[in-house]
């Protein structure tokens, strides 16, 4: 039986994740001599703690022994497990990217906006021109976006940026369509 595939992997961790309240957002493995390495990216709303990551690392650990017992799955010599978070260079490709990480600076398409609300349906999303003295309101589809990465950011944000990143959805959609922020 060969290494299991990524995919194999994902969908056996994804139910138990998702009892959890968490999301699969990457799993990788490295095939190497006596010892392979699983590395499992788990994300949720309200940020994944040591403790619940340590859960997790057990839940899976398990699940991939008793699965290696049973002949469904063989890691050959052995593995080690690593459950994470996906940090800061995720690429925001989902909604839920986008949702958890408002009020944050994203670098994109040769732009960096700060992320706002997104819509109820969360097929919208509202950025904010960073940066810029008067920073532009727009509200764009997220799966029309370019690969966007979190930027570190080690200074507090602007006020303007941040006030208008925190606007509801309906606020920014009305500052957009005037095409600037009424003063």
């Amino acid at each position: 039986m060969a290494f299991p595939a990524v995919e194999t992997l994902t969908e056996l961790i994804r139910p138990l994740a998702g009892a959890r309240g968490m999301d699969v957002e990457n799993v990788s493995t490295t095939k190497a001599g006596k010892k392979s390495q699983v590395v499992v990216a788990l994300d949720s709303d309200s940020r994944p703690t040591l403790d619940e990551l340590e859960v997790m690392s057990q839940e899976i650990g398990e699940l991939f022994d008793a699965k290696e017992d049973a002949g469904e799955l063989n890691f050959g010599a052995g593995y080690t497990l690593e459950v994470t978070t996906p940090g800061v260079g995720l690429p925001l490709t989902q909604p839920r990217h986008w949702r958890r990480n408002h009020g944050r600076l994203v670098v994109m398409g040769g732009r960096t906006v700060r992320v706002g609300a997104l819509n109820e349906t969360e097929t919208h999303v509202v950025l904010v021109e960073a940066g810029a003295k008067d920073p532009r309101v727009t509200i764009e589809v997220v799966s029309d976006l370019p690969h966007a990465v979190v930027e570190v950011e080690f200074n507090n944000p602007p006020e303007t940026e941040s006030r208008l990143a925190n606007m509801t959805f309906e606020e920014a959609r009305e500052v957009a369509s005037n095409g600037e922020e009424d003063k």
